[in-house]
């Protein structure tokens, strides 16, 4: 009887988990199935390009797939029961009429990854925009397309993708008033060269930007600000942070408070061992003790450890644990520069940094490589191993559940 693994969320997680694991074990012995709610993998990375009105390539998943052994579902996960090893998918467009479909796992990846986190803020919800996937991205583009000549846009976050969004944004459309409300100093993680860098282009380019500036509440046509300061904002966009998935939660998953599933150096979860967590969805720390950030430069290589680990205990070989680090941050500030500042194994940056075309040019090829890996699951060879043995081996420091 094969062994079967369902992969939850197509994302640059879910997607490079199964398709990593399709290189690593023989088909006659695993069913691998990955669920979707898209039909095609949406580059998270480029949503603010998206939103500007640049065209992104599709990539279906049914092409990327063929041939691979991965099975496509296509629908909405509505619920995940851990005792029972199930997970509920909705059909696409499924309006609760009775269509929903169970799958049954004995190896569960999820991977469902997060959204826009509007905070809490009073009228976020109802006026901001969000750039954290692609409807958000496409309902912010067919807003600023509408904007007149000197309308304001204020982008709230100054994050890795407040700065992506208001650069992108100020590039495309010189014409508009742009602004960017920052909680903290404009690029203050930075080093000072990557801070100098900022700046300039910020200027360059005509921002505002507000520093040490709390939004507390979002209007039609303004935001207000902690001091009770007004900015005028005919569309407001959020990007302060990512809150996960909520269906972690409703499960018996032992879950952070973010929501995040609490899992081991192998990307195993601490109370449900048969339950992988890859990406946003995962607590998982990295060096220095500090959990690793929502991120590509943390999910990825979070999504090949789980791969591998799994490939391991189901085949009898040694599990590998290779520590998630990281190496630098690449920003994008509009298409032709850019900024990649080093950092420290635990995210802090380091003095080097790169900036301009060349990085610019460094960041597109991250981009690309990242895509191209997830659309070529299995075009590098491996040796695909036979199942021999399936393990139920509780994670170090985990509570041993009996039966009543």
């Amino acid at each position: 009887m094969q062994h079967r693994i369902v992969v939850l969320g197509a994302g640059y997680t879910g997607a490079t988990a199964a398709g990593r694991l399709a290189r690593r074990l023989h088909r006659e012995d695993v069913a691998i199935t990955l669920v979707s709610a898209e039909p095609d993998f949406v580059e998270r990375v480029r949503m603010h390009q998206l939103a500007v009105g640049q065209d992104l390539a599709p990539r279906p998943f049914d092409e990327m797939f063929e041939g691979t052994g991965v099975a496509m579902k296509q629908g909405k996960v509505t619920a995940v029961d851990v005792d029972r090893k199930t997970v509920t998918v909705a059909a696409p467009g499924d309006a609760g009429a009775g269509e929903d479909e169970v799958l049954a796992y004995d190896t569960l990846v999820y991977a469902l990854g997060s959204g826009w986190n509007d905070q809490g803020v009073p009228g976020t919800a109802e006026y901001a925009h969000e750039v954290a996937g692609r409807p958000g991205a496409l309902r912010l583009r067919e807003r600023l397309a509408g904007l007149a000549s000197g309308e304001s846009v204020v982008v709230v976050g100054g994050g890795l993708t407040g700065l992506e969004a208001v650069t992108e944004i100020a590039e495309t459309r010189p014409d508009l008033d742009v602004a960017l409300a920052a909680r903290g100093g404009l690029g203050d993680w930075l080093s000072a060269k990557g801070a100098r860098h900022l700046r300039k282009v910020v200027d360059r380019l005509g921002i505002t930007v507000h520093e040490h500036t709390a939004v507390t509440a979002v209007e039609a046509d303004h935001v207000t600000t902690a001091d009770g300061a007004s900015i005028p904002a005919a569309v407001t966009v959020w990007t302060t942070g990512f809150a996960v998935h909520p269906i972690a939660r409703a499960t018996a998953l032992e879950v952070s408070g973010t929501g995040q599933i609490v899992v081991d150096r192998t990307m195993r979860s601490l109370s449900h061992p048969d339950v992988y967590a890859v990406g946003d969805a995962a607590l998982a720390m990295g060096p220095g003790g500090k959990p690793l950030r929502m991120s590509c430069a943390s999910g990825v290589p979070g999504a090949w450890q789980a791969a591998d680990a799994i490939a391991a205990r189901l085949t009898g070989s040694k599990v590998p644990t290779v520590p998630v680090r990281y190496f630098n941050q690449c920003i994008s500030l509009g298409r032709k520069d850019g900024l990649i500042q080093y950092v420290t194994a635990d995210d802090r940056a380091k003095s080097a940094a790169l900036t301009g075309r060349f990085a610019a040019l460094y960041k597109e090829i991250i981009c690309k490589g990242a895509a191209w890996g997830v659309a070529h699951p299995t075009v590098l060879p491996a040796r695909r191993r036979r199942v021999v043995q399936e393990t139920a081996v509780v994670p170090e420091g985990a509570p041993v559940r009996t039966a009543a």
